[in-house]
């Protein structure tokens, strides 16, 4: 019931994880093609015992029944026999056929024992909170009076510590009648008994239950026996088992070193891989800090991090040998910088890649962590370069091990680059890491910090923050060198989301933070705004003398305070869509991280700058001429509405333009499900709707036939409404044109007239002609390059245009030659055009005749590239590629 999967994946990921065996579930029997001899010798193979089999159910019943429940566990007993087991859980159980006798259920338990004691079959009695007999006090009684050399109990933690709280609950048990014991913790949750009991135990060390506390009891009485893990929880049981089985073996490991070794052993089911002390686990080596934290990032994110890195006062002081990694550094923090990450990252964000910690023991923290399954990490190093030894973190952020010794040989790897480390630094080091995991990892990443680099976890909490409940775990040394903390949100559902995927957090410790604050804000340091309700309610609760509230809001200042102390600290604004940076300043003994309240107000503060910077997303660093784009659907059309706003996010876009009709279309007039996920997506993360298209008049074409169409653009905050006028009849498309841009006019949309070259409104003249006679306040022209070079229009006529015709433009770059021929026209057009300044259109040119200050809608379908790379890929490139040739910026090769 740990793992997922059938019992084939079942008892692979055991053995895989080192166990000696396990307590096999009737329900993965069942299910199994394997005969129960057949799973005994497929166990074997693989070195795992089958020593206990459940359920047997048992409760009280009428005498002409039991006769049947007799046959019922002859059978199981024929099972045991097959599978070589000795133990039998016989769980208490409360159905409509059961009795409330206890002298009943004695006299029957009795026969039962008879049976099982003639088969050697030993019968370990389990109380279950919701059976019959509820507290293993009450089966104690019931054990002890019947007195069969064959009659036992099973003690599980979780029914007695979630009962009791308090492992002295068993002290009067008698050892010999221990037949089994199973282990499980859990978090400490309000909820029914079963409840908890079926969908949230945790491995021990997990959860809040004292199951150390249990497990030396029984060792310290004489057990013997064997110990299990049962563990009933929701995400276990669809993980992959083996990383399950992984976790399951660090938690044992971890329990056999808070006993020092006394249990478990290799007498152990489900939690055993050998009998050396602790598992031959060695002891967490004393740590000194952070030696350093490394950022993977790319040309987007890279300059926006570098920047926000120098006005906190670092200093870029190396660049390594072999690597494009710059070393960054001021007092003891350090702080790496990787252009080119081993692990995948999202385009234009920046994240942690790799964390490093300074053991006094290198060698023994990776023996330990090897010791706790940590896959350890190849890592290519050039001539001379150092050593250092590295384990992947379940959630796949290496852990590096540096010596703590003052010389810190691992900065020779990098070469000077004249730039000194001021003397008098306003930060000292890394104070602690905060990551956002999956609810998939998070219980492991916990487990994983806590067992490999031997910190000691505070209680996990919940807060409401303002995109559902977020759960939060730390953990530290306990002179708080290091300190880690981790979050997630235990349901996600929907598409609703505030924009910033998994954020992570690197604080830096101060001794002054409003010298910090100051300094850094003078330095152009983009710090979070902390709106002034926050200082307000500060007041009410905490009563802080006027002039530090003064100072405190001045210089957006969180502050708490317990009885070990205080803590003062602020915020950054987002730095490539995902890492943030703290400065913290701990006054006296103060442990924690801040008010939990803190973090809802933090995320509520970042989507307003998401909201407010989106405007000027950074994409390819900052320049006085940067545009607005906007992702025309043509450019993806393989993404539905909903991916092709992600998609817009993710690479740096302000707009989207949705194709509604004609052609490949998405029906989001007439598709309400689609229409409010589009409308989820959008509200999350900021992106607007520039224009929806395609309005296209033949002469069969009535403009009536458009409202719900326009109807939908206005639903979604459409701007403006792409147009096309293939219709030889002058007259006729000029009054559909003009009947249009009524029909639009109170819903606030523009119609704006695009002029294909092989439509007969081949050209600007033609579109002219047609705007002029149909004389519509929100009528506009369309300039798109590719349509504007191929009809060779001219440059000077459109500079004589009014501007606000102009509302936007279509951006692509195509070869000079023009096709002959219709097909090759459209096929170019479609299918095969080019990033700005890739081909031979004078795009600067046709641009700088537009109105300043246009969005630009990159209109650039390439099949071939999106098939290689796909669409959101696409996406980015394009963008990438149009603020190189059109913004004027100075962008890292």
């Amino acid at each position: 019931m740990c793992l997922s999967g059938t019992l084939e994946d079942k008892l692979r990921a055991a053995a895989a994880a080192g166990f000696a065996g396990v307590e096999l579930l009737e329900y993965d029997l069942v299910m199994s093609p394997w005969s129960p001899g057949r799973v005994s010798a497929e166990a074997a193979e693989l070195g795992l015992a089958v020593g206990v089999y459940q359920p047997l159910h048992v409760e009280a019943v009428r005498p002409e029944m039991f006769e049947a429940r007799l046959r019922h566990a002859e059978r199981k007993f024929d099972v045991l026999a097959d599978l070589g087991a000795q133990v039998l859980v016989c769980c208490s159980a409360r159905t409509a056929d059961g009795v409330d006798d206890d002298g009943l259920a004695a006299h029957q338990l009795r026969a039962l024992a008879d049976r099982a004691a003639r088969r050697g079959v030993r019968l370990a009695f389990e109380a279950v909170p919701w059976g019959r007999i509820p507290t293993h006090r009450h089966a104690w009684r019931l054990v002890e009076e019947i007195d069969h050399p064959a009659l036992g109990l099973c003690l599980d933690s979780f029914h007695v510590l979630s009962a009791a709280h308090d492992p002295e609950a068993i002290a009067g048990v008698d050892v010999d009648k221990i037949f089994h014991v199973q282990l499980a913790d859990a978090p400490q949750l309000h909820l029914d008994t079963r409840d908890w009991s079926l969908h949230h135990r945790m491995f021990p060390g997990q959860g809040s239950l004292d199951v150390a506390g249990f497990v030396d009891r029984i060792v310290s009485k004489g057990y013997t026996g064997l110990f299990a893990l049962e563990v009933f929880n929701d995400v276990y049981q669809q993980e992959d088992p083996r990383h399950a089985a992984i976790d399951a073996m660090r938690s044992v490991r971890l329990l056999a070193e808070s006993l020092d070794g006394r249990a478990p052993d290799s007498r152990t089911v489900d939690g055993i891989a050998d009998s050396s002390p602790a598992g031959g686990l060695p002891p967490a080596p004393a740590l000194a800090g952070f030696a350093f934290a490394e950022l993977a990032a790319d040309e987007v994110s890279a300059p926006l991090v570098s920047r926000a890195l120098t006005a906190l006062g670092f200093v870029h002081t190396g660049e390594h040998r072999s690597k494009p990694v710059q070393l960054w550094e001021q007092g003891d923090a350090r702080v790496l910088l990787n252009m080119a990450p081993e692990r995948s990252i999202a385009p234009a964000t920046a994240s942690i890649c790799a964390l490093a910690v300074e053991s006094s023991d290198a060698d023994a923290s990776m023996r330990r962590a090897q010791r706790l399954l940590a896959p350890r990490l190849a890592r290519p190093r050039g001539p001379g370069e150092t050593d250092l030894s590295s384990v992947a973190t379940p959630g796949g952020t290496a852990l590096f091990f540096c010596d703590d010794g003052s010389e810190h040989p691992w900065l020779e790897d990098f070469l000077p680059t004249g730039e000194g480390v001021a003397s008098a630094s306003l930060l000292s080091t890394i104070d602690h890491v905060s990551i956002t995991e999956s609810i998939d990892d998070f219980d492991q990443s916990a487990l994983f910090f806590r067992a490999v680099l031997g910190l000691v976890p505070e209680e996990s909490t919940e807060i409401t923050a303002p995109f559902g409940v977020i759960r939060s775990w730390s953990a530290s040394q306990p002179d708080g060198r290091v300190r880690i903390a981790l979050s997630t949100t235990p349901l996600r559902r929907g598409d609703w989301a505030p924009g910033i995927s998994s954020p992570q957090l690197l604080a830096f410790a101060t001794d002054d933070i409003v010298a910090s604050a100051r300094a850094m804000r003078e330095r152009g340091a983009p710090i979070l705004r902390i709106p002034g309700n926050y200082y307000d309610d500060l007041d009410a609760r905490l009563s802080p003398s006027t002039d530090f509230l003064s100072v405190l809001r001045e210089h957006s200042i969180l502050y708490d305070r317990d009885a070990d102390g205080e803590f003062l600290h602020f915020f950054t604004e987002m730095l490539g869509s995902r890492v943030f940076f703290a400065v913290v300043q701990r006054i006296d003994d103060y442990r924690r991280f801040g008010d939990p309240q803190s973090v809802p107000l933090r995320m509520a503060a970042h989507r307003r700058q998401r909201m407010r910077m989106l405007a000027g997303a950074p994409t390819e660093g900052s320049s006085d001429d940067r545009h607005d784009y906007s992702l025309a659907h043509l450019t993806a059309l393989s993404l539905s509405p909903p991916e092709l706003v992600d998609a817009a996010a993710a690479a740096g876009y302000r707009y989207v333009g949705l194709r509604m009709t004609k052609v490949t279309h998405y029906p989001l007039a007439y598709d309400p499900a689609l229409m409010r996920a589009t409308r989820t997506h959008l509200a999350a993360t900021g992106i607007e709707v520039l224009d929806i298209e395609l309005a296209r008049f033949t002469s069969g074409d009535s403009p009536r036939d458009y409202l719900r169409f326009l109807e939908a653009g206005a639903e979604l905050g459409a701007r403006h409404v792409i147009t096309q006028l293939p219709d030889s009849d002058f007259a006729r498309k000029t009054d559909r044109f003009a009947e249009l841009c009524q029909l639009a006019a109170p819903l606030g949309l523009t119609i704006d007239l695009e002029f294909p070259s092989w439509t007969e409104t081949p050209n600007l003249t033609e579109a002219v002609r047609v705007l002029r006679a149909a004389a519509q306040p929100n009528a506009g022209l369309l300039i798109d390059l590719l349509h504007f070079a191929r009809s060779r229009s001219s440059v000077e006529e459109l500079r004589a245009l009014p501007p606000e015709w102009f509302h936007y433009a279509h951006v692509c770059d195509a070869p000079a030659e023009i096709p002959t021929t219709t097909a090759d026209l459209i096929h170019t057009a479609r299918f095969e055009r080019l990033f700005p300044g890739e081909g031979g259109i004078d795009t600067h040119s046709i641009l700088d005749a537009l109105p300043v200050g246009i969005p630009y809608a990159l209109e650039i379908p390439r099949a071939m590239l999106v098939a290689q790379v796909g669409a959101k890929e696409h996406a980015r490139l394009a963008i990438a590629a149009a603020r190189r040739h059109l913004d004027q910026a100075t962008v890292p090769a």
